[in-house]
């Protein structure tokens, strides 16, 4: 994962971001951060850690942050954004490179449709205002992985603008209540990717790999609104599983397909928003909510006190000399009042053509699972987070006949509690949807017990390729279906313990459950509890 790399801003500034209600957001940890001055796609830096939030004295005012966020995805999609060249991960260095990623002299961009129209459909997913015109701009900067020397983007006019993003924040003491927060959507744009700088160490060189050079991104804009890390990691959690859903992005975080730049400040709640740090290149849901946590707020405080003059907007001209691309006319798209009559469908995009095909989004799912399964809004959003959990849930459900909470329960304590104890994915998980459909079905036909069914799933977990049938008949886990047996051993476990049986009488709430335990350890734990209790109760005439 590449390091992240610190870059200080002034006060005043249009990106300075902060957080206003000090008590909504909990540090889990204490993150660690990074600075340096390295070239983009270097691969690691060393790291630094960040000093320890400090409690505010008596007398003092209180400091507060704020968060925003710019994020690069990059768009799904068979070539790149202004060239035909093939986007694959991990292949050979420099296999994947055109005339025009190299930028060879007389070469032209030609627009990627499928980029456009996933531009669209993200703005659209987003809640934004699609332009029907924008503009593409060559934005100037020096790197050897850019051999153009400039990148072409969308900074004045881009294609989508004022969306927002609807996400849940986890609160309460057990974490069981979900807050619905909004952070506001300031543009979304398309541009290329860079290449890749290869630092040899060993060998004291550095190699370029222009594979990424070119490759289409939609760069996504989030306004100044959230106030601690936690929030901007589960907005950024949100919005990757929204471009999964669309199929615009895979989103994948560990193949740089999805990137955070976070910038961060501080300020006295009322005052104008102070000094900006810029968090680059996090590549990690986790890392981003350590990297912007409260415990960089004495940093930040510490820099804000120390900086007196004025430093130049990284966005500003004098920077990066915008200017108009000249190789590429205006975007145009159109809908259904503005499409000409007898268009070419294949050389125009209609907006609302791409809305009808807009596919489910992640928060219709959750509330389909809450209505369908009565389920914990909590527990929708944990079955959507976790990779593959989701698809796991719905094909135990199709093979059980277990009821819906049943499920949900083994699903989300049972089954995923081991696989983060193993720090295993779902796809790695040796326990099949059916081998835990066809458990659930043994417990709940009172086959077994809940706890010979644990047991099973014990065994399940240790890649023995037995079924649970077969693992209930071989340890002999099955319940006692002889009526008449257990009610011997009831009268067997009652002379056994008259005081027990007389607190039973004198109404102690308690000694009941404590024959049922003492009849189910003479059984090795296969006799029903219920069953039992019955048996007692009648023999006890309760």
């Amino acid at each position: 994962m590449a390091a992240p790399m610190l870059r200080w801003g002034c006060r005043g500034r249009r990106w300075a971001f902060a957080r206003v209600d000090g008590g909504s957001c909990h540090r889990r940890g204490a993150p660690t951060g990074s600075t340096s001055n390295r070239i983009r796609g270097e691969s690691s830096v060393a790291q630094q850690p960040l000093h320890t939030a400090q409690k505010t004295r008596k007398g003092e005012h209180k400091w507060a942050a704020v968060v925003g966020l710019e994020i690069h995805a990059q768009i799904s999609s068979n070539s790149k954004l202004f060239s035909g060249s093939q986007v694959r991960f991990s292949a050979p260095p420099n296999s994947l490179v055109s005339f025009f990623d190299a930028s060879l002299p007389g070469t032209l961009p030609v627009l990627n449709r499928r980029c456009v129209e996933a531009a669209v459909m993200t703005g659209l997913a987003l809640n934004c205002h699609i332009n029907k015109k924008s503009l593409f701009d060559r934005k100037h900067y020096f790197y050897a992985d850019l051999p153009a020397g400039y990148q072409i983007t969308q900074q004045r006019l881009p294609i989508a603008v004022n969306g927002s993003l609807i996400y849940g924040v986890c609160a309460g003491k057990k974490q069981s209540q979900v807050i619905p927060k909004t952070v506001r959507i300031k543009q979304i744009q398309l541009e290329q990717d860079s290449g890749k700088s290869l630092h040899d160490n060993l060998r004291s060189q550095t190699l370029i790999d222009l594979n990424r050079a070119g490759v289409g991104l939609l760069e996504v804009v989030l306004e100044p609104d959230m106030s601690c890390g936690e929030e901007a990691a589960t907005a950024v959690r949100e919005l990757q599983l929204i471009l999964q859903a669309l199929g615009t992005s895979q989103a994948n975080m560990a193949e740089g397909q999805l990137r955070v730049d976070a910038n961060i400040s501080v300020h006295h709640p009322g005052e104008p928003l102070g000094v900006r740090t810029e968090v680059k290149n996090l590549n990690s849901i986790r890392f981003l909510a350590k990297a912007i946590g409260e415990c960089q707020l004495p940093l930040l405080v510490s820099f804000f006190l120390l900086c007196t003059m004025s430093m130049r907007d990284k966005e500003g001209k004098q920077d990066y000399r915008f200017m108009p691309e000249p190789n590429l006319p205006p975007l145009v798209l159109y809908d259904a009042t503005s499409l000409p009559a007898g268009a070419d469908p294949q050389q125009v995009i209609n907006i609302d053509q791409i809305r009808e095909t807009l596919p489910e989004l992640p928060s219709v799912t959750r509330e389909k699972l809450v209505q369908q399964y009565g389920m914990l809004l909590e527990h929708s959003f944990t079955l959507l987070n976790e990779v593959g959990l989701l698809e796991f849930f719905q094909n135990v459900i199709k093979e059980t006949r277990a009821e819906p909470k049943k499920v949900t329960s083994w699903v989300l304590n049972t089954f995923l509690g081991y696989l983060k104890q193993q720090n295993l994915a779902v796809s790695e998980s040796p326990v099949t949807p059916s081998a835990l459909a066809e458990l659930l079905d043994l417990l709940d036909s009172r086959t077994i017990s809940s706890s010979a069914a644990k047991q099973v799933f014990e065994e399940l977990w240790k890649r023995e390729g037995k079924t649970p049938g077969q693992i209930v008949s071989e340890k002999q886990l099955e319940l006692m279906q002889d009526q008449g047996a257990l009610e011997q051993l009831c009268h067997s476990v009652m002379e056994a313990h008259p005081q027990v049986v007389m607190d039973v009488k004198n109404r102690n709430p308690r000694a009941i459950n404590k024959l049922i335990g003492l009849v189910r350890k003479a059984t090795q734990s296969r006799a029903d509890p219920v069953m039992i209790k019955e048996i007692l109760e009648k023999k006890l005439s309760l």
